[in-house]
């Protein structure tokens, strides 16, 4: 990690992951990147756990706590607002449910700019992946190069790198998981950069999955809807205006 490293600050929401947030933790942490943990509203004692943990190193480690569940996207949003305040420039974002590998943070960082978000590609095809995982991640990527014309291969993972200082539509996310995907839509309009970076992932047999099929998959069916409306009346046309203002510019 170069410079890019003093600048950035991970974030790492959690709810009901007593068994896998530990592990992620302490891989975090030989990094020397200060880290802000969203504790969701747990139950299982995950509080207690990050308690324990904070105190070993109190001055890099911020904990969140939620008195109840707000979702995903809730998380996200108050661990960005107070990165913003604390003049951090990127944000990494893994998962607490152990299927990302800390080791692979400078690999995003190495991508990073200030205009690029970098997103950790996962191999839907690889042996192990739940298949309700793979699904709902090619309707997400099909609907996601409708709404902005750009492809992507993985929309739907939680590893990522964001610049921060060109993240001020945040205020438009959701509070559930499919945040990540407007967050993904929104930075294609603006035009920022999306860049893949291939991951490696894992299953700890005590991981901890929140998707619920029925339910995520029609909130994220309203949100596309949404989506693809909104890319009508405003992507397409700021897509267009960014095109054209590059070609004339020449």
């Amino acid at each position: 990690m170069d410079d890019r490293g003093r600048h950035t600050v991970v974030i790492i929401p959690t709810y009901n992951n007593a068994g896998t947030i530990p592990d992620v933790v302490r891989r975090v942490i030989p990094l020397g990147l200060p880290l802000i943990i969203v504790d969701d509203g747990s139950t299982d004692g995950t509080g207690q756990i990050l308690n324990d943990i904070q105190r070993q190193d109190p001055e890099s480690i911020q904990i969140i706590t939620f008195p109840a569940n707000k979702g995903k996207g809730a998380a996200l949003k108050e661990a960005f607002r107070q990165a913003t305040d604390r003049v951090y420039s990127f944000a990494v974002t893994i998962d607490a449910d152990g299927q990302h590998s800390p080791e692979e943070i400078p690999d995003l960082l190495d991508k990073a700019g200030d205009r690029t978000l970098v997103i950790g590609s996962r191999n839907l095809t690889a042996e192990g992946m739940p298949s309700g995982n793979t699904f709902a991640n090619r309707f997400s990527n099909f609907w996601f190069k409708v709404q902005t014309l750009k492809h992507l291969p993985d929309t739907q993972s939680g590893f990522r790198v964001y610049p921060l200082k060109e993240m001020q539509f945040k205020s438009l996310m959701t509070r559930r998981y499919e945040a990540e995907l407007l967050l993904l839509v929104f930075s294609a309009w603006k035009g920022l950069s999306l860049v893949s970076v291939p991951i490696h992932i894992t299953y700890p047999e005590d991981r901890v999955s929140h998707f619920r099929p029925i339910l995520d998959f029609l909130r994220i069916t309203v949100l596309n809807t949404a989506l693809c409306i909104m890319a009508f009346i405003y992507g397409y046309p700021r897509m267009f205006i960014r095109w054209l203002t590059g070609r004339i510019g020449r």
